[in-house]
């Protein structure tokens, strides 16, 4: 049998022994606590992997790096209180890991501009004093120098906002220098092409990023009785994605969509000819502009870039499609009535073809024109 003495000294030595290791415990976590306010919070904002790792890893059909999936895991990790004034805000900050885009992955991502402008810079001086405005807004036209009286009408008509730019079917350039406001437009010079054969190749959307609206437009719209400042304030009242000014009914008028009503601001909706709309909402009652006058948001412009077939010419058919863009379309496309412009169907590309045909190889060939790709407007 054991002797009391020695199992009351056993058990005060383990009591002792629970003591301590509880005691050290507390220590332990206080000393932590301290240890680790004390130090600067890490960034991991400067933490980046070899670019030989990232593309080994790299998902070949996705485009998606380790980078950008450690972007993701690093979001939801835990935040830390910033200083005592804001120890009772709910506020999480976001933990964010630059990424590159595909292409640019060796390149720092401090020095990385993925988007571009058209706005005109001079060739000495400080960048900083380059540019005295930053025009907000794009206007675009499709132009012949025979058109030139058209065109100065039209571009008065867009204040210092608007940074113009011409596409030059006709390949000349240099005689619209006689106008002031040519001087600071952008000229772009290919002969025998259209407008979305432009557009497709020179308004990326990454090059029209800065600007809030792009218009994309022909030569042969008579503007008196249009104002584009007043226009786009329209079109931001209204929450309209993709528009057009009204048609002047009298002429050059295709849909009712598009006839421009005097008793409203902007339409959204109209009636057809019994039959042709299985739906109000789809076009051409609804969702649903012409591509003679067309303004684009950046964002719908964005989409309706990538939706431009590289082999398209003339653009007919296009109309129809631009819905897909915009959700709801019904909503977001539409007509602004009281900012109203003519189509004076000036057939320009298709009397340009036939005076080149008939000049090589006589008048016989008028109807091999008109049958193999004349036009009578720019669309």
């Amino acid at each position: 049998m054991a002797k009391p003495g020695i199992l009351g000294r056993s058990s005060a030595q383990r009591s002792n022994e629970g003591m301590r290791i509880i005691f050290s415990a507390v220590i332990g976590v206080m000393l932590g606590y301290l240890f680790g306010i004390s130090f600067p919070t890490v960034n991991i904002t400067k933490l980046h992997f070899p670019s030989s790792i990232i593309s080994y890893i790299e998902d070949r059909n996705s485009g998606i790096t380790t980078q950008t999936l450690l972007n993701h895991a690093w979001t939801s990790a835990a935040t830390h209180k910033k200083n005592n004034s804001a120890s009772n805000s709910d506020e999480i900050p976001k933990i964010y890991v630059p990424t590159n885009p595909k292409g640019a992955e060796r390149l720092p991502p401090g020095i990385v501009v993925s988007e571009t402008d058209l706005y005109l810079r001079r060739l000495w001086g400080e960048p900083s004093e380059d540019l005295t405005t930053k025009p907000r807004y794009l206007v675009t036209f499709t132009v012949g120098y025979s058109q030139k009286a058209n065109i100065d009408a039209a571009v008065k008509k867009f204040s210092d906002n608007f940074t113009i730019m011409l596409f030059h079917y006709d390949g000349r350039t240099t005689e619209w220098d006689e106008f002031e406001w040519s001087k600071r437009a952008v000229h772009v010079s290919v002969t025998k092409q259209t407008k979305w054969w432009y557009a497709k190749r020179f308004l990326h959307p990454d090059i029209v990023a800065r600007y809030d609206y792009i218009f994309i437009w022909d030569e042969d719209l008579g503007v008196e009785h249009f104002n584009a400042e007043a226009y786009i304030k329209l079109v931001r009242k209204h929450g309209l994605e993709i528009s057009q000014p009204g048609l002047e009914p009298d002429k050059g008028l295709t849909w009712q969509m598009t006839k421009r009503r005097g008793d409203q601001e902007v339409h959204k909706v109209t009636e057809e000819r019994p039959g042709w709309c299985s739906d109000p909402h789809l076009p051409p009652c609804a969702a649903f502009v012409e591509i003679m006058a067309t303004v684009f948001s950046r964002d719908a412009w964005r989409c309706v870039w990538h939706m431009i077939q590289n082999d398209l010419v003339h653009g007919w058919g296009l109309d129809f499609a631009l819905r897909k863009c915009v959700e709801p379309a019904h909503e977001k496309i539409g007509v602004v009535d009281s900012q109203w412009i003519v189509h004076q169907v000036i057939p320009s590309l298709v009397t340009r073809a036939r005076q080149r045909m008939e000049k090589h190889h006589g008048k016989g060939l008028e109807h091999a024109v008109v049958k193999n790709g004349g036009c009578s407007k720019q669309g």
